[in-house]
């Protein structure tokens, strides 16, 4: 992450999902004249950034936000452009380890899985007004479950009995199904419900967007990822903006006038090496994706 993202000691940088501190203590350490902005949705998440960074006395500030808003945000503290954007996207290990955040099948607790405990609806809300078809569609679209319909039925049979509170009574639900794979399919039925919550998918699209209009020219962004709806979206976005052109194919000469704003720098994606997922086993699903902004008229 540092070896794409960090360009300048003494830049700007945007940590948009700071979690714990990790990658933000990461940046601002080698970038020793630098500044950093870290977001989050999670309040408790900025509370121990706050104590990971501390060291680095006023070469940081936190703020309670959405990556969806980033431009304003930092508009907000001063920043009309940066040299460097980070997205590590999903959620982050203290919240998964926490129970009352209900993201983890492994531990009973509140249905919720909201990133922001402070604002929107949580997973049991949601599913109490979900009819079993739209439900269904949650499972096939956001966790790729080829078997959505009959786990949608199990999950609004549980409802409709009362037997839907916990974690637990979710997970009981979708093992009623008998799956082939169990862990598998409790991974995609949690993602699905996470992502439908917190309107993940719209908010990346979303973040790209402001990410490419805050970066200064030779800045980077960087989208480290955990799923392939979100590597899609982001390998998309990415090729859209270094071939924008939408020209039919038969034409000689681009006639639509469509200015490249990105070069993408992974023409594969970068995942973390073997000695990485032995020292943190959660890293391996991880892909990372760069690229840089192009100055007015400069090509890819």
């Amino acid at each position: 992450m540092v070896d794409y993202l960090v360009t300048r000691t003494n830049g700007v940088y945007v940590d948009c999902t700071v979690g714990g501190g990790g990658h933000a203590r990461a940046i601002l350490l080698n970038a020793p004249a630098g500044r950093l902005v870290g977001l989050d949705l999670d309040e408790s998440a900025l509370d121990e950034a706050g104590r990971s960074l501390r060291e680095f006395g006023g070469r940081y500030e936190l703020a309670h936000g959405n990556f969806a808003s980033l431009a304003a945000i930092l508009s907000d503290r001063g920043h009309s452009q940066v040299d460097g954007v980070l997205f590590d996207l999903g959620f982050s290990s203290l919240q998964l380890d926490d129970p009352d955040r209900g993201l983890s099948y492994s531990s009973e607790g509140p249905i919720d899985m909201r990133f922001d405990r402070t604002a929107g609806e949580a997973a049991r809300s949601l599913i109490s007004h979900m009819s079993e078809r739209r439900l269904a569609d949650v499972l096939f679209e956001y966790g790729e479950e080829k078997r959505s319909h009959p786990i949608a039925r199990s999950i609004i049979e549980a409802r409709d009995s009362g037997k839907l509170d916990t974690t637990s009574d979710l997970a009981r639900a979708v093992e009623a199904t008998k799956p082939a794979r169990r862990n598998k399919t409790l991974s995609r039925v949690f993602q699905a419900l996470r992502i439908a919550v917190n309107g993940e998918l719209e908010n990346i699209a979303s973040g790209l967007r402001e990410a490419v209009d805050v970066l200064r020219p030779g800045g980077r962004v960087v989208v480290i990822s955990y799923h392939s709806l979100e590597d899609r979206l982001t390998k998309r976005y990415f090729a859209k903006c270094e071939k924008p052109c939408t020209c039919p194919r038969e034409l000689p000469v681009c006639t639509c006038g469509a200015v490249p704003t990105l070069r993408v720098l992974t023409r594969r994606v970068v995942t973390p090496s073997a000695a990485e997922t032995a020292k943190n086993s959660r890293s391996r699903s991880a892909k990372l994706r760069a690229a840089e902004r192009l100055a007015e008229g400069e090509e890819p």
